[in-house]
């Protein structure tokens, strides 16, 4: 049996009116219904599973109705299972979640014939290290980022690649982003657009001391540690601006790329189409 787990962004009202038609729409072709809880409060008719163990079911694709950030808790929960994800824009800016509401079912008609495009995402393995513990272990599909507190104190912080000294930070914090996360906090706090398919992650400052610290562009295949000198203030590590974790003085996150990626499934539009429709980019 074909099936299909459906993950929804929280007090979108409008989906009380979406999801009926649409459990009907699966339901003539015979998919079986998993609702994440979310998802449950606006409808009867599939089986409800916590959003982290969508993956265990193993479905044939992820429909997230939503923004952004419901894509990207999504992929968290799933990405480790290779399942796809399709996702259909409730939010604002919508980067990731490109298909329109009114292009949804042309969309799910080309998921289900097997015609739909997809595109593999890189996603960051992240550790935060305490000594030789490891206090936390995250994957993230757009950046990691350590900032500062609620003090206004800069942070230091040594970058090391692949073991060797790179630079010392003092800024107001530093994000590790992949090319997908290129275009959000990385890209406000002055970092370059990646296109989705090259190989890099890119080291951004965020508000540095010095003018001459940049953005530094890394190869993926690269081992990205950043040391914290706090003092006695405490800093927070943040996994796609979603999980926060608390870190110390001396402690230590190690990124790389993860051994899986995220299957996004894509409207039949290029990168250029969507920074000029998301950023307002100048047309011909």
């Amino acid at each position: 049996m074909k099936s299909v787990a459906i993950v929804s962004k929280p007090s979108k009202p409008e989906l009380a009116s979406i999801l009926p038609e649409l459990l009907a729409w699966f339901g003539k072709r015979g998919y079986k219904l998993y609702l994440d809880e979310q998802t449950a409060q606006y409808i009867d008719g599939g089986e409800v599973v916590v959003r982290k163990n969508m993956g265990s079911k193993h479905p044939d694709f992820v429909l997230v109705l939503g923004g952004d950030g419901t894509l990207l808790s999504a992929a968290r929960a799933v990405g480790h299972d290779d399942v796809p994800i399709m996702a259909v824009n409730l939010g604002s800016l919508g980067f990731l979640t490109e298909v329109p509401l009114n292009e949804m079912y042309a969309t799910l008609e080309a998921v289900d014939a097997g015609t739909c495009p997809t595109e593999q995402r890189a996603v960051l393995d992240c550790t935060l290290f305490r000594g030789t513990d490891v206090v936390a272990h995250h994957f993230a599909l757009n950046d990691v980022v350590v900032t500062k507190s609620a003090i206004a104190r800069l942070v230091d912080f040594d970058l090391l690649i692949d073991g060797a000294f790179a630079f010392n930070y003092k800024a107001d914090g530093v994000i590790i982003a992949t090319p997908t996360g290129s275009t959000a906090y990385s890209l406000a706090a002055g970092g370059p657009v990646l296109m989705p398919s090259v190989q890099s992650f890119v080291v951004t400052p965020v508000c540095p001391h010095s003018l001459t610290h940049r953005p530094l562009v890394v190869t993926d295949k690269a081992q990205i540690e950043l040391r914290i000198e706090t003092g006695a203030e405490e800093a927070f590590l943040s996994i796609d601006g979603q999980v926060g974790v608390p870190v110390q003085q001396g402690d230590r996150v190690l990124c790389h790329r993860a051994e899986h990626s995220v299957k996004l499934l894509r409207v039949r539009r290029t990168f250029f189409d969507a920074l000029r429709n998301k950023l307002k980019w100048g047309q011909r």
